[in-house]
C-alpha cells in the first residue's frame, strides 16, 4: 500500500486529484485474470496504469510495402502471414520463422526463443511488424521484430502503442484498459501550476498521458514524454526535500564554531590543500557554522581526489564546538582504512577518535561505548555497527557517510536520529554527472573535486580476450620479480554462487522462460586463488572476499600492505578503501560483468604512487563482436582515465539505478527522463522545486495540495519514515 503524506481536505479539486490512487480493479475491462495479470506487471492503481507507457509504437502513418522497405533501416510493414515454421538449430534454441506476403513481395520475420508465436500466428492473419530490414538468402528479413495482429478493417493511418504485457492480458486488451483509465482520470486537475507549465513550454498532464499512450504523431509522443520526464524529476525533488523537512521538523539546527582544532589540523596535514579542496572545505564549514539551517551536503570526487582530507576539517569543526562526529563506511575494509589514515592526523589536532566494526573485541567495544556516551570521544569511525541501539553519543552533531549509495535511506536516517539536528555530509567516489546528481541527490548541496592533488604515475588499461590472459600473467610475474604486488579481481566468491549477471553481458542468451543463460563461465575468487598458487609458485597468494570473518579480512589486508602477500585474489571488496602503493598490476576477470564506475574504482587501486600501474581487463569476445554495451564500456575504459567522463558514458549505456546500486539498495529509479539528453529539463525541474518550496514550504495550501498529493502517490516510499499511514 502506498505511503501517504497527510494533506488537508480542500475542495472537490483535491478529491478529483485522488482518482490516480484508486484501485485499478474499479476500471471497466479489469476483473479476474486481467486483474491478476496487472498485478504481475506491478499495476495496482489507476496512476500505475497511466504510467505503464508503451515500450514501442507501430507507426502506420509511415507503413511501407515489403518492396519499399529499405534495407538497413527500421520500418513498419503491414502484410499477411503466408507460412509459419519452427526450427531448432541447436539445443535450447528455437527459431520461429514467419513468412509474410503482400502485393509487392515476400519477407521473413525470425523470432528467437519465442515458440508461442507459432501458436499465435496462422496463415491468413494480417499483422504489422516493425524492425530493422536486412537481406539474406534472397529474402528481406527482420530479426526479432515487434509485431501486432490486426483486426479486419483496422486503420493503418494511426500509431499503435505496444505496451508491455503478460499472460492474461493481451496488447489489445491493455489498450482498452488504458483507454478506460484515461477516461476515468479525464477530470483530475493538473498538479503543476499553469504558470510553470507555460514558462517551461509543457503540455497539460491529461493531454500528455493521452498522447504518450495514443499519440497522433511521433512528435506529439516526444512532447508527452518531455512533460512526464519533467514531472518525474520535479516530484522526486519535492519528495526528497519534503522528507528532509519532515525528518528535521521541530529540530533545532546546530551552529558549529570552527576554531583551534581546525587550525591545528591544517598544520598537521603533510600537504597543502588544492584550490578545489579548499573551496569544498569553505563550503562545508560555512554550512556547519550557520545556526539557522541543518547542513545537507554531498562531497563528490573521483578516486584519489582527497575527499577524506576535506572531511577531516568537518570532524575537527565538530570537536571545536564541543560536539561529536561519526563517520560511517559501507565495509570494514574502508572503515579500517579511515582509521589508519585519519586517526594520527586527528590526534595531532587534539581530536580523539576510535574505530568500531563488527570485528571489534567485546572489551574494546565496551570501552569505546562508555567513552562515547561520556563525551570523551570526539569522532567515531565505523561500519553499520554504529547504528546499533547500544551506540549512544553524548552530543552527535555531524554524520559523515561514505559511499552513501550503498546505504538505504533508513540507515542514513537512523544515524542522524542519534543526534537530532546533526549536520549531514555524504561522500561518494563514484563520479556522477551533474544531471544525475541533481535528479537523485537534489536535496543535497553539492561540492565537487575533479582533480587529484597528486596524480601519481597513472594507469595503463588494456582489454584482453580470454586467449590473451597470458599477457596479464606476464605483467604480474614481471611486477613480482621487481618486488611489487598485484591484484586479481573475480566477480564471484565461489563457483556455486548464482551469476546474477548484468543484462548487457555479451553472449547472453535466454531460455524459453526468459531466464538468462551465461555462456562464459564466471571466475570465482576461491577457485582462482587455488589455481594461481600454482601459476605463481614461490609467491604468497592471498584471498579476500566479503564472506570472510572481519578479523580474517583485516589480517589479510594487513599482510598485503606489509608485503607478506604478493598476489591478492579478491572480489570487489577492494573497490574502495585498500591503499597499497606497491601494488602496480591488476587483472580483472569477466570485465563484461562490471559497470564502468566499478571498473574505474577497481583500477584506481594501482598507479596511485610513484610507480606506474597496469590494469588488464579480460572479457569474453573483447576483440571480436562489436555493438555490445558491455564491450563499449570496456573500450571507453581504455580511452580515458577521467572518472566524470566515464560516468557520462556509463549513463548513456546503462540505467542510473545500476550506476548507483539502487537495485540492491532500495532507491528510486527514473523511468522517463533521459539523464543524458534532458539536461535542460532537469535543471529547470530542480530550480522549480526549490522555488515552489520557498513560497509554499509544505505544499499544503489549496493551490498546491494536488501537487503534494501527486508527490505522495508517485514517491510514497520516500516518506516511509515520516508518513502517517
Amino acid at each position: 500500500m502506498a505511503h501517504r503524506i497527510a494533506a488537508p481536505r480542500v475542495s472537490a479539486r483535491l478529491s478529483r486529484a485522488a482518482v490516480l490512487s484508486q484501485d485499478a480493479a474499479r476500471l471497466k475491462y479489469v476483473s479476474g485474470a486481467r486483474e491478476e495479470a496487472l498485478h504481475r506487471l506491478g499495476i495496482e492503481t489507476v496512476g500505475d496504469l497511466l504510467l505503464h507507457i508503451p515500450r514501442s509504437y507501430l507507426d502506420f502513418s509511415h507503413a511501407s510495402s515489403i518492396e519499399a522497405a529499405r534495407i538497413g533501416e527500421v520500418a513498419t510493414v503491414v502484410a499477411t502471414v503466408d507460412r509459419v515454421s519452427e526450427k531448432h538449430p541447436r539445443p535450447r534454441l528455437s527459431v520461429t520463422e514467419v513468412y509474410l506476403v503482400d502485393e509487392t513481395g515476400v519477407m521473413q520475420a525470425a523470432f528467437f526463443k519465442q515458440p508461442w508465436i507459432a501458436r499465435d500466428l496462422h496463415p491468413g492473419d494480417r499483422i504489422a511488424v516493425m524492425g530493422k530490414v536486412e537481406f539474406a538468402y534472397g529474402f528481406k528479413q527482420m530479426s526479432g521484430p515487434q509485431y501486432e495482429r490486426l483486426d479486419a478493417g483496422a486503420s493503418t493511418g494511426t500509431i499503435l502503442p505496444v505496451h508491455p504485457v503478460t499472460e492474461g492480458v493481451s496488447r489489445a486488451w491493455m489498450r482498452r484498459i488504458v483507454s478506460g483509465a484515461l477516461e476515468a482520470a479525464s477530470t483530475f486537475p493538473d498538479p503543476v501550476p499553469a504558470r510553470l507549465r507555460a514558462e517551461r513550454g509543457l503540455m497539460s498532464l491529461s493531454r500528455a498521458l493521452r498522447a504518450i499512450h495514443f499519440p497522433s504523431s511521433m512528435g506529439e509522443r516526444d512532447l508527452a514524454r518531455r512533460r512526464l520526464s519533467y514531472d518525474e524529476v520535479l516530484l522526486l525533488q519535492l519528495a526528497l526535500r519534503l522528507r528532509d523537512d519532515a525528518t528535521l521538523s521541530g529540530v533545532e539546527p546546530i551552529g558549529h564554531t570552527p576554531g583551534a582544532r581546525v587550525e591545528r589540523l591544517g598544520g598537521a596535514l603533510p600537504f597543502e590543500l588544492t584550490d578545489e579542496q579548499r573551496t569544498a572545505v569553505d563550503e562545508i564549514l560555512a554550512d556547519m557554522s550557520d545556526p539557522g539551517r541543518v547542513m545537507n551536503r554531498l562531497l563528490l570526487g573521483d578516486v584519489g581526489t582527497g575527499k577524506t582530507a576535506v572531511a577531516l576539517f568537518a570532524l575537527a569543526a565538530a570537536a571545536d564546538s564541543g560536539r561529536q562526529a561519526c563517520v560511517m563506511a559501507p565495509t570494514g575494509v574502508l572503515a579500517g582504512q579511515y582509521a589508519t589514515s585519519c586517526m594520527p592526523l586527528l590526534e595531532r589536532a587534539q581530536v580523539s577518535s576510535a574505530l568500531l566494526t563488527g570485528a571489534t573485541p567485546a572489551p574494546e567495544r565496551a570501552d569505546i561505548l562508555a567513552r562515547l556516551a561520556a563525551g570523551e570521544l570526539d569522532v567515531l569511525f565505523g561500519t553499520h555497527a554504529v547504528l546499533s541501539d547500544d551506540v549512544v553519543f553524548r552530543s552527535l552533531s555531524l554524520a559523515v557517510i561514505d559511499e552513501q549509495h550503498r546505504f538505504g535511506v533508513g540507515q542514513r536516517s537512523a544515524l542522524r536520529a542519534k543526534g537530532p539536528g546533526a549536520d549531514l555530509l555524504v561522500m561518494s567516489a563514484t563520479p556522477i554527472p551533474r544531471t544525475l546528481a541533481l535528479s537523485v541527490y537534489g536535496d543535497l548541496d553539492t561540492s565537487i573535486i575533479r582533480h587529484r592533488p597528486h596524480p601519481g604515475a597513472g594507469v595503463e588499461t588494456r582489454v584482453l580476450d580470454d586467449a590473451s590472459r597470458d599477457i596479464a600473467y606476464g605483467a604480474i610475474r614481471e611486477a613480482l620479480e621487481a618486488g611489487q604486488q598485484a591484484y586479481v579481481i573475480c566477480p564471484l566468491v565461489a563457483e556455486r554462487d548464482d551469476a546474477d549477471e548484468l543484462e548487457d553481458v555479451p553472449g547472453i542468451e535466454r531460455d524459453e522462460e526468459g531466464r538468462a543463460v551465461q555462456r562464459a563461465p564466471l571466475h570465482a575468487a576461491e577457485t582462482e586463488a587455488e589455481r594461481l598458487r600454482r601459476v605463481f609458485a614461490g609467491y604468497e597468494v592471498g584471498l579476500l572476499h566479503g564472506r570472510m570473518p572481519a578479523r580474517e579480512k583485516e589480517e589479510t589486508i594487513e599482510r598485503f600492505r606489509d608485503g607478506a602477500v604478493q598476489v591478492l585474489v579478491s572480489t570487489t571488496v577492494v573497490e574502495v578503501g585498500v591503499d597499497v602503493p606497491n601494488a602496480t598490476v591488476m587483472l580483472i576477470e569477466n570485465g563484461e560483468r562490471f559497470g564502468l564506475a566499478t571498473l574505474h574504482q577497481l583500477r584506481g587501486r594501482v598507479g596511485r604512487g610513484e610507480l606506474a600501474g597496469r590494469c588488464f581487463v579480460v572479457a569474453e569476445g573483447a576483440r571480436g563482436r562489436r555493438g555490445s554495451p558491455a564491450l563499449d564500456r570496456l573500450r571507453a575504459l581504455e580511452r580515458t582515465a577521467d572518472g566524470f567522463e566515464l560516468a557520462r558514458m556509463d549513463l548513456r549505456l546503462r540505467h542510473e539505478g545500476e550506476i548507483l546500486g539502487y537495485r540492491q539498495h532500495g532507491g528510486v529509479t527514473l523511468r522517463f527522463v533521459d539523464l543524458d539528453a534532458d539536461a535542460d529539463l532537469i535543471e529547470a525541474a530542480h530550480a522549480d522545486a526549490v522555488e515552489l518550496l520557498r513560497y509554499a514550504r509544505t505544499l499544503s495550501s489549496t493551490a498546491t495540495a494536488p501537487l503534494r498529493c501527486a508527490v505522495a502517490d508517485r514517491y510514497g516510499d520516500v516518506f516511509k519514515e515520516v508518513s502517517g499511514g
